[in-house]
């Protein structure tokens, strides 16, 4: 598996937005929810899972959209399984490291 990672520094600091590679250029919705991976905010580098999780390591907020990213935020103990959402059976969380 590929990801795609976007960085985007901010006046609060890192946000790292990491996306499944098969899932970018789509979009979801379910009810109000949406998730358009279309857009630029998601569009980034294609890295494997090791970077990925050195990536992460730096960031202050965390966007995880699929379900290898999201995984590896729950095997890294960053994301709580039952705050994982899901849009159209792709699970999204978001984490912000204090």
């Amino acid at each position: 598996m590929e990801y795609i990672v976007a960085k985007k520094q901010s006046q609060f600091g890192m946000l790292v937005v990491v996306t499944d590679s098969d899932i970018i250029g789509k979009k979801f919705e379910e009810e109000r929810l949406q998730l358009d991976l279309t857009k630029k905010f998601y569009q980034g580098e294609v890295k494997s899972k090791e970077e990925v999780k050195q990536i992460m390591m730096t960031a202050r907020h965390l966007h995880l959209t699929g379900k290898a990213s999201v995984a590896i935020g729950v095997e890294m103990d960053l994301v709580d399984p039952k705050k994982i959402i899901f849009i159209d059976k792709v699970p999204h969380a978001e984490i912000m490291n204090e």
